[in-house]
């Protein structure tokens, strides 16, 4: 039986995937994922701005090591997680659910493996002041661009 799945044919190179630069997001999954060695909390992000990437989304983590906790204590206050879950050092997955924020993020590929980095978190509000239109960009646009 032969089914027909739109958008199969985005993820041959990873393209879906590889967004750079800054974005307007809203948190669409937010999975607590627990490893011996680094236990982590991976996101999906749907992107609401730039409209050009509008409707796409991207997945990366947040490790929950001791050493970079602040990282995703950064994200939650940023994106105005509940002040008193986080005072008392928990993580309600459903809480995370439809916040809002600034993500920028860049791409890198080490030993044949491609990782999605999340490098810096801002308030929704800041993203007006923020000219995001043109720091957001895939790997097409920066080999024709010649950035």
């Amino acid at each position: 039986m032969k089914r027909q799945i739109p958008g199969l044919h985005f993820n041959q190179h990873g393209v879906e995937n590889t967004l750079e630069g800054l974005f307007l997001v809203r948190v669409e999954r937010a999975q607590y994922r627990w490893r011996p060695q680094k236990p982590f909390v991976e996101f999906r992000f749907g992107v609401l701005e730039p409209k050009s990437f509008e409707g796409r989304s991207f997945s990366g983590r947040l490790y929950c090591t001791e050493r970079a906790l602040w990282r995703l204590n950064w994200l939650l206050r940023d994106f105005g997680y509940d002040a008193q879950l986080l005072k008392d050092d928990r993580v309600d997955e459903r809480a995370l659910l439809n916040l809002r924020g600034v993500v920028r993020t860049s791409y890198t590929t080490l030993n044949g493996r491609s990782y999605q980095n999340l490098e810096a978190f801002a308030p929704e509000a800041d993203w007006e002041a923020l000219d995001c239109s043109s720091l957001a960009q895939t790997d097409e646009q920066r080999g024709t661009n010649g950035l």
